[in-house]
């Protein structure tokens, strides 16, 4: 946890779940330099995040609680930066022919299940009044209407269901405190090792405090009326 004082930082915390991987720590040092504090949750954290186990985000949103209480800080933004592409569990299809039920019940569990979950254990300790932003790094591929090369099925229906998950999402905030912002979070190809062996010749991939820099100025810059949307890097709104 990062903890300072200054009179231009906004006001409250920022917590970013995800925070051992490469754009996930970018985003934590980013932070750092707006928010008087940065928690940051991951796998390897104490307390940890296990999107195979809920009562490890139960745990940790309690930490996060008794965390706003002793800095006594509200938390005003979260980010959630976790994410799975490919792994010993399996790799991105081709084809229907590649479809495996492994591979797909894992990716669903790490990209729409736990933030699902994250959503039943943290939101609420999102403030009732006042501006605060929950964001959860999806991607474009995770767009319906954007669909147009195929392929991928499980990592973009698992990141469809997120869009789906964080619309839905935007509607129970919006009733909870009307100046509340949920969002799913496009990133561009950012150079981690998520996309690493995917990253084309001529495809631009930026560095992952780059890529932060750019998603932390998006967050920013977002208004009640963006609430429910999939915003990109550039601040611009994609189809689902």
């Amino acid at each position: 946890m990062d903890a300072r004082s200054t009179r231009d930082r906004a006001p409250g915390l920022a917590l970013v779940i995800g925070a051992g991987g490469g754009l996930g720590a970018a985003l934590a040092d980013g932070l750092s330099g707006a928010y008087p504090a940065v928690l940051r949750l991951g796998r390897t954290t104490a307390p940890t995040i296990d999107y195979m186990d809920e009562t490890s985000l139960k745990t940790a949103a309690d930490w996060v609680a008794a965390q706003c209480a002793g800095l006594q800080l509200e938390l005003r933004l979260l980010v959630v930066a976790s994410g799975f592409l490919h792994g010993a569990q399996g790799q991105p299809e081709c084809s229907w022919a590649n479809l495996d039920a492994d591979y797909l019940s894992h990716v669903f569990r790490i990209n729409a299940i736990g933030p699902a979950l994250v959503m039943k254990h943290f939101l609420p300790l999102l403030p009732r009044q006042g501006r605060c932003v929950a964001g959860f790094v999806s991607a474009r591929v995770g767009s319906i209407g954007d669909n147009t090369l195929g392929g991928w099925y499980g990592y973009r229906a698992s990141k469809a269901a997120l869009n789906q998950l964080v619309k839905t999402a935007s509607i129970e905030m919006r009733r909870r405190n009307k100046d509340g912002i949920c969002v799913a979070l496009h990133p561009g190809t950012v150079d981690t090792p998520l996309s690493q062996p995917f990253a084309k010749t001529g495809l631009a991939v930026r560095p992952a405090p780059e890529a932060a820099a750019e998603l932390q100025a998006v967050l920013a810059a977002l208004t009640p009326a963006d609430t429910g949307t999939l915003v990109d890097y550039r601040g611009q709104q994609l189809p689902w």
